[in-house]
């Protein structure tokens, strides 16, 4: 684990199949320049480890990366333990990167998502989108469910609210 010292405590990690960590590292840089402490867990976290961690270290925020495509069914099992533990069930979730192997947007399965407990989905990355929600949670404006993606088609709602606030 590596922490940093600053803003909102986030805790990054991947799934439990996923054994990427570029995209973590990347992650946690992006978070510590915006001012944020940095727990990373690393890659290959089972749901059980991320709830024990999350009860240790009381972390703001979940940021959940997925690379290898199987977003989706990485994202499902770790939120629906979040939302099982009563002291985590309002802690701020994000799951972001390759939901599915197929190379496009599924809204079907951001919205499942989104309805197992994830506050943010970011299917294929958008970091616009995710500096915004981040900011959301530091106080400098209201975070929303979203999702979004890089291609063209979907900049122009990249970080627009497709959910409203999770309450």
């Amino acid at each position: 684990m590596v922490h940093s010292q600053h803003g909102l405590h986030v805790l990054v990690c991947g799934g439990a199949s996923d054994a990427h960590t570029w995209n973590l590292v990347c992650l946690q840089l992006l978070l510590e320049e915006a001012g944020h402490r940095v727990t990373n867990l690393g890659p290959c976290v089972p749901e059980e480890l991320l709830a024990r961690e999350c009860l240790t270290h009381r972390p703001d925020a979940v940021v959940i990366g997925s690379v290898n495509g199987h977003g989706y069914q990485d994202g499902l099992r770790p939120v629906r333990r979040l939302r099982r533990e009563p002291s985590l069930a309002a802690v701020p979730v994000a799951l972001g990167g390759k939901l599915g192997v197929a190379g496009v947007r599924d809204a079907a399965a951001a919205d499942a998502l989104r309805a197992a407990g994830c506050t943010a989905v970011f299917d294929d990355g958008d970091l616009a989108a995710f500096h915004t929600w981040v900011g959301g949670l530091a106080g400098h404006s209201a975070p929303t469910r979203t999702t979004a993606g890089l291609g063209a088609r979907t900049r122009a709602t990249a970080g627009a609210p497709t959910g409203g606030s999770r309450a």
